[in-house]
């Protein structure tokens, strides 16, 4: 700077009081980033690492139902873990007199079926043609379209038993007719 310049726009350098604050700010700040640094070395010693204050964050435990949650959304699990509640609510969903004939088996994702097994040919009947409004009644509580069809199996048949007068490489009794 020149000794031209006009006086307004000349910075006083500082003096007594000014020095010994801008030299105390110094100091603190030297003494903070010691502090920190020893601080960090004994967390490292005892293994623990940075710790989580008063405040939450991305360290601290959590819930059970809010970790399931989570696992759920990442997996994309949703619709089939839905789908599990439904099963687990079928007599109310459906009423008690047809959950006592029929049973939920399993849930195809691909394409979106519920699979029901039914003890008699009569009840698996009657669930085909309810089976519109279960598959309403269902998308209403689980979202639209996470049950597109309900596939209706009847009672599994009997076990086939071979008697003593089987002819070697038979099928069983239905070989003769196909």
């Amino acid at each position: 700077m020149s000794d031209e310049e006009p006086a307004a726009k000349r910075v006083p350098e500082p003096s007594g009081v000014d020095l010994a604050r801008v030299a105390l700010r110094a100091a603190r700040e030297q003494a903070r980033a010691r502090g920190d640094a020893a601080q960090q070395k004994k967390q490292a010693r005892r293994g623990g690492g940075l710790r989580s204050g008063a405040r939450a964050d991305g360290r601290d435990p959590m819930a059970l139902g809010a970790a399931i949650n989570r696992l759920l959304t990442e997996r994309g699990w949703e619709a089939p873990a839905a789908v599990g509640g439904v099963m687990g609510r079928w007599p109310q969903i459906v009423g008690e007199d047809v959950a006592k004939r029929c049973v939920p088996e399993k849930y195809d994702e691909e394409e979106r079926a519920l699979i029901v097994r039914c003890d008699s040919t009569a009840w698996a009947t009657n669930l085909r043609l309810l089976a519109p409004t279960l598959v309403a009644r269902l998308n209403e509580d689980l979202g639209h379209g996470a049950v597109r069809l309900i596939k209706v199996l009847g009672p599994n048949g009997p076990a086939r038993r071979y008697g003593p007068l089987r002819a070697p490489g038979s099928t069983g009794p239905g070989d003769t007719y196909g």
